[in-house]
């Protein structure tokens, strides 16, 4: 277990993530763009004493429509000035940072009637929000302290394929170790035998379309192994 005064410190800087993308919900209409919402949520953080992030140039990535179902880097991320309309799928993900602790959140933002809803009607778009539901929440129940790395890659995949959805990242991951330096992360995927509880934070964070659809749906957190060895979010 991180001592109590790291997990004081990331906890504060990801508090902040989650905090704007609860304001994006309000905020987000038919007529922004990818590039607004991005002004906006790093307004947002810079409200809050978060002006730096760890994700190269990149505080706030956010994609939708089809450039839902893109996977790309913070490095080469150019937000797109297409409006969002009433319908639609949003995905925003933060990488803020203080004092060199990192933040990770993601969250996934329903459009119909030109706002969000926090229960899609669409099945095209409920069915995704279920299965990150029920993902996660399995997820949770199942990774232990000596889990690798490459295990939970495995176990996510296999969940992923039997519900007939698709992984999208472009590295194959569904998540790495929090670190004080990029080059430093630790990534769970098919090759990574490091036990999870030798980082002391990591994110999980499937991006993921069902086959055949038009979606790319992500929602992530930021764990860490409390005193009994159970997984706890930030």
């Amino acid at each position: 277990m991180p001592p109590n005064s790291l997990i004081a410190e990331h906890r504060a800087v990801q508090s902040a993530a989650k905090s704007v993308l609860a304001i994006l919900g309000s905020k987000i209409s038919a007529s922004d763009t990818e590039s607004s919402i991005t002004e906006t949520a790093y307004r947002e953080l810079c409200t809050l004493g978060f002006p730096e992030t760890w994700y190269y140039k990149c505080p706030a990535l956010v994609l939708f429509g089809s450039r839902s179902c893109l996977s790309v880097s913070g490095r080469d991320y150019v937000p797109s000035l297409e409006v969002i309309g009433q319908f639609n799928l949003v995905t925003v993900d933060l990488s803020p940072m203080r004092n060199g602790r990192w933040g990770d959140c993601a969250r996934s933002f329903y459009i119909e009637g030109g706002c969000v809803v926090s229960e899609p009607v669409a099945p095209e778009l409920a069915v995704g929000k279920r299965f990150l539901e029920t993902l996660h929440a399995e997820m949770l129940s199942t990774v232990y302290p000596e889990m690798k790395f490459q295990e939970l890659y495995d176990w996510t995949n296999e969940h992923i394929r039997a519900s007939g959805f698709e992984n999208l990242d472009f590295l194959g991951n569904v998540g790495h170790s929090i670190a004080t330096r990029r080059e430093d992360r630790q990534y769970i995927d098919a090759l990574n035998a490091h036990q999870l509880e030798e980082a002391s934070f990591f994110t999980f964070e499937p991006h993921v379309r069902e086959i055949g659809g038009r979606w790319g749906f992500k929602h992530e957190n930021i764990l860490f192994f409390n005193q009994n060895g159970r997984a706890e979010y930030l």
